[in-house]
């Protein structure tokens, strides 16, 4: 009797709990296929607690981390700490891209305002139009009577620009100043990837768009 499977046979039959794992960290970025799997083997062969502190660490942050209601960075809270500060500046909404350029502003400490995070940026060809980037709820908190000038902080990639002229239009068109970030940030760079003194160099050198 013949045991070997045919493709359509092992297509359909569930990854076993190894492979599973490999697929799950497959996920992480920067990761490939062998990289998966000797982070696979290294938990199961030398660090299972570890491994299993990191699988309740994943599901509890799963489980408790939201969008904040009005900044839309990640929190544990209706709103986060950031918009809840009596300390910063309510008239200044800086617009970024992700939580972690969220971060990199503020640890150039040159930057006291509001925030305003997009979770992605324009890409038509990859899909992510108006609605993925929440451009509903960017319009709407830039125009609660409060906020007054709009640091556009996106990245300066194509895709970066192009958020950045697209939403600077719409802010302005209601009467809003709108400023970007100064040159100090390398053309193609990423701010998570960008060392905090130039940031903070960007930040006070920002300008008025079309400027």
């Amino acid at each position: 009797m013949n045991d070997r499977k045919t493709p359509a046979r092992a297509a359909q039959e569930p990854l076993s709990s190894l492979d599973g794992l490999v697929a799950g960290l497959r996920s992480l970025p920067g990761v490939g296929p062998k990289a998966a799997q000797r982070m696979a083997l290294h938990l199961l062969q030398h660090d299972r607690d570890g491994a299993l502190r990191l699988a309740r660490a994943l599901e509890s942050a799963t489980r408790s981390i939201r969008n904040c209601e009005r900044c839309n960075t990640f929190t544990e809270d209706v709103v986060c700490a950031l918009c809840r500060s009596g300390k910063r500046d309510p008239t200044q909404l800086c617009i970024v891209e992700t939580p972690a350029d969220l971060l990199m502003v503020e640890h150039s400490q040159a930057y006291s305002g509001l925030y305003f995070v997009l979770m992605g940026r324009l890409s038509p060809l990859d899909g992510i139009g108006p609605k993925e980037i929440h451009l509903d709820r960017l319009l709407k908190r830039a125009a609660d009577g409060v906020v007054k000038e709009a640091i556009l902080a996106t990245n300066f990639t194509n895709e970066g620009e192009a958020t950045a002229h697209y939403v600077g239009e719409l802010l302005q068109a209601r009467g809003l100043a709108v400023s970007r970030l100064a040159r100090g940030v390398p053309v193609g760079g990423e701010l998570e990837y960008v060392d905090a003194g130039t940031l903070a160099q960007a930040l006070r050198e920002r300008r008025a768009l079309g400027a």
